[in-house]
Protein backbone atom coordinates (compact mmCIF):
# COMPACT_ATOMS: atom_id res chain seq x y z
CA UNK A 1 0.00 0.00 0.00
CA UNK A 2 1.71 3.66 -0.99
CA UNK A 3 -0.52 5.65 0.68
CA UNK A 4 -2.31 4.61 4.32
CA UNK A 5 -4.33 7.81 3.61
CA UNK A 6 -6.60 6.41 0.78
CA UNK A 7 -7.54 3.38 3.00
CA UNK A 8 -7.97 5.10 6.28
CA UNK A 9 -11.60 6.69 7.31
CA UNK A 10 -12.62 7.04 10.94
CA UNK A 11 -9.70 5.01 12.20
CA UNK A 12 -9.67 2.05 10.15
CA UNK A 13 -8.84 0.55 6.77
CA UNK A 14 -11.95 0.77 4.05
CA UNK A 15 -12.36 -1.04 1.15
CA UNK A 16 -15.15 -2.21 -1.03
CA UNK A 17 -15.38 -6.26 -0.38
CA UNK A 18 -15.90 -8.33 -3.36
CA UNK A 19 -19.53 -10.40 -2.38
CA UNK A 20 -17.25 -13.09 -4.16
CA UNK A 21 -14.88 -13.29 -1.44
CA UNK A 22 -15.69 -15.57 2.12
CA UNK A 23 -13.60 -13.21 4.64
CA UNK A 24 -13.07 -15.85 7.35
CA UNK A 25 -11.26 -18.53 4.71
CA UNK A 26 -9.40 -15.34 3.28
CA UNK A 27 -8.55 -14.19 7.16
CA UNK A 28 -7.13 -17.72 7.84
CA UNK A 29 -5.10 -17.20 4.74
CA UNK A 30 -3.45 -14.60 5.32
CA UNK A 31 -2.63 -15.79 8.82
CA UNK A 32 -0.43 -18.42 7.48
CA UNK A 33 0.41 -16.48 4.43
CA UNK A 34 2.16 -13.53 7.00
CA UNK A 35 3.02 -15.51 10.00
CA UNK A 36 -0.04 -13.83 12.02
CA UNK A 37 -1.72 -14.49 15.31
CA UNK A 38 -4.96 -12.96 16.54
CA UNK A 39 -5.87 -12.60 19.52
CA UNK A 40 -9.72 -11.29 20.70
CA UNK A 41 -10.53 -10.28 24.12
CA UNK A 42 -13.93 -11.97 25.54
CA UNK A 43 -15.80 -8.84 24.87
CA UNK A 44 -15.48 -8.98 20.90
CA UNK A 45 -18.51 -10.37 19.07
CA UNK A 46 -18.73 -13.94 18.67
CA UNK A 47 -17.41 -13.97 14.39
CA UNK A 48 -14.45 -12.06 15.80
CA UNK A 49 -14.05 -14.25 18.81
CA UNK A 50 -14.33 -17.80 16.88
CA UNK A 51 -11.86 -16.56 14.13
CA UNK A 52 -9.33 -15.91 16.93
CA UNK A 53 -6.10 -18.21 17.79
CA UNK A 54 -6.73 -16.89 21.30
CA UNK A 55 -9.19 -15.55 23.16
CA UNK A 56 -9.27 -14.33 26.49
CA UNK A 57 -8.76 -11.52 29.10
CA UNK A 58 -6.05 -8.84 29.61
CA UNK A 59 -3.98 -11.49 31.58
CA UNK A 60 -4.17 -14.04 29.56
CA UNK A 61 -3.47 -11.71 26.27
CA UNK A 62 -0.57 -10.12 28.07
CA UNK A 63 0.87 -13.14 28.56
CA UNK A 64 0.39 -14.97 25.17
CA UNK A 65 1.64 -11.47 23.43
CA UNK A 66 4.76 -12.00 25.71
CA UNK A 67 5.16 -15.82 24.27
CA UNK A 68 4.12 -16.01 20.69
CA UNK A 69 6.50 -16.67 17.41
CA UNK A 70 4.21 -14.97 14.84
CA UNK A 71 5.24 -12.11 13.06
CA UNK A 72 2.54 -10.08 13.20
CA UNK A 73 -0.58 -9.71 16.09
CA UNK A 74 -3.93 -8.32 15.43
CA UNK A 75 -5.45 -7.61 18.61
CA UNK A 76 -8.97 -7.52 18.66
CA UNK A 77 -9.85 -5.36 21.49
CA UNK A 78 -8.94 -2.04 22.74
CA UNK A 79 -6.49 0.15 21.89
CA UNK A 80 -4.63 0.26 24.94
CA UNK A 81 -4.77 -3.79 24.84
CA UNK A 82 -2.72 -2.94 20.88
CA UNK A 83 -0.47 -1.34 23.16
CA UNK A 84 0.58 -3.81 26.03
CA UNK A 85 1.19 -6.27 22.93
CA UNK A 86 3.40 -4.04 21.19
CA UNK A 87 5.20 -2.89 24.93
CA UNK A 88 6.17 -6.47 24.91
CA UNK A 89 6.87 -7.20 21.59
CA UNK A 90 8.34 -4.28 19.69
CA UNK A 91 9.95 -6.85 17.70
CA UNK A 92 6.71 -7.71 16.22
CA UNK A 93 4.18 -5.85 13.58
CA UNK A 94 0.67 -5.03 16.00
CA UNK A 95 -2.40 -4.43 13.92
CA UNK A 96 -5.91 -3.42 15.25
CA UNK A 97 -8.64 -3.80 13.49
CA UNK A 98 -10.26 0.29 14.37
CA UNK A 99 -7.96 2.95 15.84
CA UNK A 100 -10.84 4.48 17.61
CA UNK A 101 -11.63 1.41 19.90
CA UNK A 102 -10.61 3.34 22.86
CA UNK A 103 -11.11 2.74 26.39
CA UNK A 104 -13.63 4.95 28.95
CA UNK A 105 -11.31 3.58 31.52
CA UNK A 106 -8.46 4.85 29.98
CA UNK A 107 -9.40 7.87 28.76
CA UNK A 108 -10.28 8.65 32.47
CA UNK A 109 -6.91 8.97 33.52
CA UNK A 110 -4.70 10.92 31.32
CA UNK A 111 -1.05 11.10 31.48
CA UNK A 112 -0.47 13.82 32.15
CA UNK A 113 -2.79 14.76 35.01
CA UNK A 114 -1.83 11.09 36.62
CA UNK A 115 1.70 12.22 36.87
CA UNK A 116 0.76 15.78 39.07
CA UNK A 117 -1.47 12.72 41.10
CA UNK A 118 1.28 11.18 41.46
CA UNK A 119 3.73 13.52 42.99
CA UNK A 120 1.55 14.69 45.91
CA UNK A 121 1.72 11.01 47.08
CA UNK A 122 6.09 10.52 46.65
CA UNK A 123 6.61 7.95 49.31
CA UNK A 124 3.34 5.25 47.56
CA UNK A 125 3.83 2.54 45.24
CA UNK A 126 2.30 3.24 42.14
CA UNK A 127 -0.18 0.50 41.10
CA UNK A 128 -2.62 0.55 38.46
CA UNK A 129 -4.86 -1.54 36.36
CA UNK A 130 -3.79 -2.46 32.93
CA UNK A 131 -7.13 -0.74 31.58
CA UNK A 132 -4.51 2.36 30.82
CA UNK A 133 -2.64 4.06 28.27
CA UNK A 134 1.12 3.42 27.14
CA UNK A 135 1.99 6.49 28.93
CA UNK A 136 0.18 6.08 32.02
CA UNK A 137 1.77 2.57 32.78
CA UNK A 138 5.59 4.18 32.30
CA UNK A 139 4.29 6.32 35.47
CA UNK A 140 3.58 2.78 37.50
CA UNK A 141 5.22 0.48 39.38
CA UNK A 142 3.21 -2.32 39.21
CA UNK A 143 0.38 -3.19 36.19
CA UNK A 144 -2.35 -5.40 37.58
CA UNK A 145 -5.49 -7.20 35.80
CA UNK A 146 -8.56 -8.02 37.78
CA UNK A 147 -7.71 -11.61 37.79
CA UNK A 148 -4.06 -10.79 39.76
CA UNK A 149 -5.18 -7.80 41.48
CA UNK A 150 -5.84 -9.26 44.86
CA UNK A 151 -2.16 -11.52 44.73
CA UNK A 152 -0.18 -8.71 43.54
CA UNK A 153 -1.37 -6.03 46.09
CA UNK A 154 -1.25 -8.68 49.25
CA UNK A 155 2.27 -9.52 48.02
CA UNK A 156 3.22 -5.57 48.67
CA UNK A 157 4.96 -5.00 52.27
CA UNK A 158 2.46 -3.77 54.55
CA UNK A 159 4.57 -0.85 55.46
CA UNK A 160 4.16 0.58 51.94
CA UNK A 161 1.48 2.81 51.14
CA UNK A 162 -0.13 2.34 47.47
CA UNK A 163 -1.91 4.58 45.17
CA UNK A 164 -3.93 2.74 42.85
CA UNK A 165 -5.43 4.03 39.86
CA UNK A 166 -7.52 4.27 37.68
CA UNK A 167 -10.76 2.19 38.84
CA UNK A 168 -12.25 3.24 41.99
CA UNK A 169 -14.32 0.58 42.08
CA UNK A 170 -11.77 -1.74 41.61
CA UNK A 171 -9.86 -0.33 44.47
CA UNK A 172 -12.65 0.40 46.80
CA UNK A 173 -13.22 -3.81 46.23
CA UNK A 174 -9.26 -4.52 46.64
CA UNK A 175 -9.24 -2.19 49.74
CA UNK A 176 -12.43 -4.80 51.11
CA UNK A 177 -10.38 -8.10 50.42
CA UNK A 178 -7.01 -7.06 51.54
CA UNK A 179 -7.34 -4.61 53.87
CA UNK A 180 -5.11 -2.28 52.53
CA UNK A 181 -5.76 0.99 52.52
CA UNK A 182 -4.85 3.09 49.43
CA UNK A 183 -5.48 6.60 47.35
CA UNK A 184 -7.80 6.31 44.76
CA UNK A 185 -7.86 7.61 40.99
CA UNK A 186 -10.99 8.64 39.89
CA UNK A 187 -11.50 6.78 37.22
CA UNK A 188 -14.78 4.01 36.21
CA UNK A 189 -15.79 1.88 33.16
CA UNK A 190 -18.93 3.16 31.54
CA UNK A 191 -20.12 -0.54 30.93
CA UNK A 192 -19.60 -1.35 34.57
CA UNK A 193 -21.00 1.98 35.75
CA UNK A 194 -24.46 1.74 33.79
CA UNK A 195 -26.22 -1.21 35.39
CA UNK A 196 -29.41 -0.69 36.33
CA UNK A 197 -29.52 -2.12 40.16
CA UNK A 198 -33.74 -1.80 39.81
CA UNK A 199 -33.60 -4.51 36.71
CA UNK A 200 -30.89 -6.68 37.99
CA UNK A 201 -33.28 -7.34 41.26
CA UNK A 202 -36.60 -7.37 38.82
CA UNK A 203 -34.62 -10.07 36.84
CA UNK A 204 -33.87 -11.88 39.88
CA UNK A 205 -37.26 -12.15 40.75
CA UNK A 206 -38.24 -13.19 37.61
CA UNK A 207 -35.33 -16.37 37.61
CA UNK A 208 -34.92 -16.39 41.65
CA UNK A 209 -32.47 -19.72 41.26
CA UNK A 210 -30.54 -17.85 38.85
CA UNK A 211 -26.97 -16.99 40.44
CA UNK A 212 -26.04 -13.24 39.75
CA UNK A 213 -22.19 -12.78 38.87
CA UNK A 214 -20.07 -9.48 38.43
CA UNK A 215 -17.06 -8.35 37.38
CA UNK A 216 -14.98 -5.84 39.85
CA UNK A 217 -15.19 -2.80 38.65
CA UNK A 218 -19.25 -2.53 39.01
CA UNK A 219 -20.13 -0.34 41.80
CA UNK A 220 -20.06 -1.95 45.24
CA UNK A 221 -24.12 -2.60 45.44
CA UNK A 222 -23.77 -4.89 42.83
CA UNK A 223 -20.44 -6.86 44.47
CA UNK A 224 -22.41 -6.99 47.71
CA UNK A 225 -25.71 -8.47 46.41
CA UNK A 226 -23.54 -10.52 43.83
CA UNK A 227 -23.23 -14.56 44.68
CA UNK A 228 -19.80 -14.50 43.13
CA UNK A 229 -17.33 -11.53 41.96
CA UNK A 230 -14.30 -12.06 39.57
CA UNK A 231 -12.41 -11.18 36.61
CA UNK A 232 -13.74 -12.29 33.25
CA UNK A 233 -11.88 -15.10 33.18
CA UNK A 234 -12.77 -16.06 36.68
CA UNK A 235 -16.36 -15.48 36.09
CA UNK A 236 -16.19 -17.90 32.59
CA UNK A 237 -14.74 -20.60 35.16
CA UNK A 238 -17.13 -20.14 37.50
CA UNK A 239 -19.88 -20.96 35.57
CA UNK A 240 -18.13 -23.42 33.84
CA UNK A 241 -17.47 -25.40 37.37
CA UNK A 242 -20.42 -24.57 39.42
CA UNK A 243 -23.33 -26.86 39.53
CA UNK A 244 -25.73 -23.89 39.51
CA UNK A 245 -28.12 -24.25 35.98
CA UNK A 246 -28.78 -20.20 35.62
CA UNK A 247 -26.39 -16.96 35.90
CA UNK A 248 -27.24 -13.14 35.84
CA UNK A 249 -24.33 -11.49 34.53
CA UNK A 250 -22.95 -8.29 35.24
CA UNK A 251 -19.85 -7.57 33.05
CA UNK A 252 -19.81 -6.41 29.15
CA UNK A 253 -22.53 -9.31 27.14
CA UNK A 254 -19.93 -10.68 24.71
CA UNK A 255 -18.44 -12.70 27.96
CA UNK A 256 -21.78 -14.50 27.74
CA UNK A 257 -20.57 -16.25 23.62
CA UNK A 258 -17.63 -18.28 25.65
CA UNK A 259 -20.28 -19.34 28.52
CA UNK A 260 -22.87 -20.46 26.26
CA UNK A 261 -19.80 -22.53 24.00
CA UNK A 262 -18.76 -24.04 27.25
CA UNK A 263 -21.89 -24.43 28.67
CA UNK A 264 -24.31 -25.21 25.88
CA UNK A 265 -27.18 -26.69 28.78
CA UNK A 266 -26.81 -23.67 31.16
CA UNK A 267 -29.01 -20.44 30.96
CA UNK A 268 -26.56 -17.15 31.06
CA UNK A 269 -29.16 -13.95 31.41
CA UNK A 270 -27.33 -10.43 30.65
CA UNK A 271 -27.82 -7.55 33.53
CA UNK A 272 -29.36 -4.79 31.72
CA UNK A 273 -28.03 -1.08 31.86
CA UNK A 274 -30.13 2.15 33.54
CA UNK A 275 -30.41 3.17 29.81
CA UNK A 276 -31.08 0.57 27.80
CA UNK A 277 -34.50 -1.79 27.04
CA UNK A 278 -32.70 -4.47 24.92
CA UNK A 279 -31.54 -6.23 28.17
CA UNK A 280 -27.80 -6.25 27.62
CA UNK A 281 -24.72 -3.90 28.67
CA UNK A 282 -22.47 -4.05 24.83
CA UNK A 283 -19.20 -1.41 24.98
CA UNK A 284 -19.38 0.44 22.17
CA UNK A 285 -15.45 0.74 21.85
CA UNK A 286 -15.31 -3.43 21.38
CA UNK A 287 -17.86 -3.72 19.07
CA UNK A 288 -16.68 -1.27 16.93
CA UNK A 289 -14.26 -4.01 15.55
CA UNK A 290 -16.04 -5.89 12.33
CA UNK A 291 -14.51 -9.06 10.79
CA UNK A 292 -14.71 -6.85 7.73
CA UNK A 293 -12.07 -4.65 9.54
CA UNK A 294 -9.98 -7.74 10.79
CA UNK A 295 -9.65 -8.89 7.32
CA UNK A 296 -8.58 -5.66 6.00
CA UNK A 297 -6.22 -4.54 8.36
CA UNK A 298 -4.64 -8.29 7.77
CA UNK A 299 -4.47 -7.61 4.05
CA UNK A 300 -2.89 -3.98 4.23
CA UNK A 301 -0.79 -4.21 7.64
CA UNK A 302 -2.78 -1.27 9.14
CA UNK A 303 -3.57 0.36 11.56
CA UNK A 304 -0.56 -0.89 13.40
CA UNK A 305 0.21 0.27 16.81
CA UNK A 306 3.19 2.40 17.80
CA UNK A 307 4.63 2.90 21.16
CA UNK A 308 7.39 5.70 21.67
CA UNK A 309 10.59 3.90 22.31
CA UNK A 310 11.59 5.86 25.61
CA UNK A 311 7.71 4.66 26.63
CA UNK A 312 7.89 1.26 26.42
CA UNK A 313 10.87 0.62 27.64
CA UNK A 314 9.53 2.43 30.91
CA UNK A 315 6.33 1.04 30.33
CA UNK A 316 7.74 -2.63 30.16
CA UNK A 317 9.00 -2.40 33.59
CA UNK A 318 5.75 -2.76 35.66
CA UNK A 319 3.83 -5.04 33.04
CA UNK A 320 6.83 -7.81 33.28
CA UNK A 321 6.80 -6.89 36.98
CA UNK A 322 3.23 -8.26 36.50
CA UNK A 323 3.98 -11.03 34.55
CA UNK A 324 6.72 -12.34 37.19
CA UNK A 325 5.01 -12.01 40.48
CA UNK A 326 2.29 -14.01 38.78
CA UNK A 327 4.46 -16.40 37.86
CA UNK A 328 5.89 -16.60 41.12
CA UNK A 329 2.31 -16.16 43.11
CA UNK A 330 0.73 -19.16 39.58
CA UNK A 331 -1.77 -16.12 39.69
Amino acid sequence: MNNNREWISAGHVTEKISDKIDIKEEIIRLKKEKNAIIMAHYYQINEIQDIADFVGDSLALAQQASQTKADIILLAGVYFMGETAKILSPEKKVLVPDLNAGCSLANSCPAEDFAQFKKNYPDHMVVTYVNTTADVKALSDIVVTSTNAVGIINSIPRDQPILFGPDRNLGNYLQGLTGREMVLWDGACHVHEQFSLEKIVALKKEHPDAQIIAHPECKKPFLIMADYVGSTAALLKYTRENSGQSFIVATEAGILHQMQKFSPDKVFIPAPPNDSTCGCNDCEFMKLNTLQKVYLALKHEYPEVKVEESIRLEAVKPIQRMLDISSQLKL
